[in-house]
């Protein structure tokens, strides 16, 4: 098992699964895709990922950010970029 890395402040995530609803626009994600744009693994009835203590590497942002993102941004940046994303994904989903 996998453990998770600890930054401060952590990442404000509010679990409401929009980027679990849109795996199919990233490349990084498109694997995911169970056919309709949502993850294999999100339980949309329960809104929350299956399978979340063994998630892949790409859904676990603290790993994400040591990984590839350190050295080129802090991690306040890299939250501020990953909120953006997400709020987008929300107003695109409230669309439809």
């Amino acid at each position: 098992m996998m453990t998770s890395l600890k930054f401060e402040p952590a990442f404000p995530c509010t679990r409401c699964g929009a980027c679990c609803r849109s795996v199919h626009l990233s490349p990084a994600t498109e694997w995911l895709d169970k056919g309709n744009g949502i993850c294999r693994h999100f339980d949309e009835k329960a809104n929350l990922c299956s399978i979340y203590e063994n998630r892949p590497e790409i859904c676990r942002i603290d790993l994400e950010y040591e990984i590839n993102y350190k050295k080129t941004m802090s991690w306040g940046e890299f939250c501020a970029l990953n909120q953006a994303c997400c709020e987008i994904l929300v107003i695109q989903q409230q669309k439809f």
